[in-house]
C-alpha cells in the first residue's frame, strides 16, 4: 500500500502555476491508470486504485500549500501507513525544467508543503522534486512558482508527467536512483 501526494493549490487561477505541478503529476497518473473518480475526503481530493499489483492511494490536498501536511496526517492516521509508504510530487526551483530528482528524507530547502508536511509526519518519506526552473528575471521566488507555465514549460511538464507514468513501477519499488535516471533518460 502507497500514498502518492501531489502538491499545489487548490484554486481555479492556481491549476496552471509552477507551484502545482505535484496535482499535474497525480492527474496523469489517475488518467492513465484509471484509479478512481476523485473524491473529497480527508481535507484532499483522494483516488485509489492498483498499479503493478500494489494498492496506491492517490491525494491532491485541498488544505493549500503550506498546509499540506495536515491532510497527509489525517490520511495516515485513518489508513494505517508509515510514512516510508508515501510519495510527494512537488516543485522544485533547483532541478532543470522537465527533470526531476527522487530522493528519500532530507531537508525541506525552504519548500513551505515539504516543511509542512514534516511538521506533521516526520521526515521519513519520498519526494519526487520536480523541475520548474529558475527565474530568468529578478522577481520573488513566492511570485514565480504562483506565475503559470507558459507554453513551451508546459510542453515540458506534459513530457515529464508522461516519463513519470510510465516509469512507476520504479518507484513503486522504491527504487529511487534507477526511476530518476529512468525518467531523466527518456526522448
Amino acid at each position: 500500500m502507497l500514498l502518492f501526494v501531489g502538491l499545489g493549490n487548490p484554486t481555479p487561477n492556481s491549476e496552471n502555476n509552477r507551484h502545482n505541478v505535484g496535482f499535474k503529476i497525480i492527474d496523469a497518473i489517475n488518467k492513465k491508470y484509471s484509479l478512481s473518480k476523485q473524491k473529497p475526503k480527508f481535507k484532499g481530493l483522494l483516488t485509489t486504485g492498483n498499479i503493478e499489483g500494489e494498492k496506491i492511494y492517490a491525494i491532491k490536498p485541498l488544505t493549500f500549500m503550506n498546509n499540506s501536511g495536515i491532510c497527509i496526517r489525517e490520511l495516515l492516521e485513518y489508513f494505517k501507513f508509515d510514512a516510508e509508504d508515501v510519495i510527494v510530487f512537488h516543485d522544485d526551483l533547483d532541478v532543470e525544467l522537465g527533470k526531476i530528482k527522487a530522493k528519500f528524507g532530507g531537508s525541506n530547502a525552504g519548500h513551505n508543503g515539504i516543511a509542512s508536511i514534516d511538521k506533521f509526519i516526520g521526515k521519513d518519506y519520498s519526494r519526487v522534486r520536480v523541475g520548474v526552473g529558475k527565474p530568468k528575471t529578478k522577481i520573488e521566488i513566492s511570485d514565480y512558482v504562483l506565475q503559470n507555465f507558459d507554453e513551451e514549460e508546459i510542453n515540458s511538464i506534459e513530457k515529464i508527467s508522461e516519463n513519470i507514468t510510465n516509469s512507476i513501477s520504479f518507484l513503486i519499488k522504491k527504487k529511487l536512483d534507477l526511476f530518476s535516471s529512468t525518467v531523466n533518460n527518456k526522448k
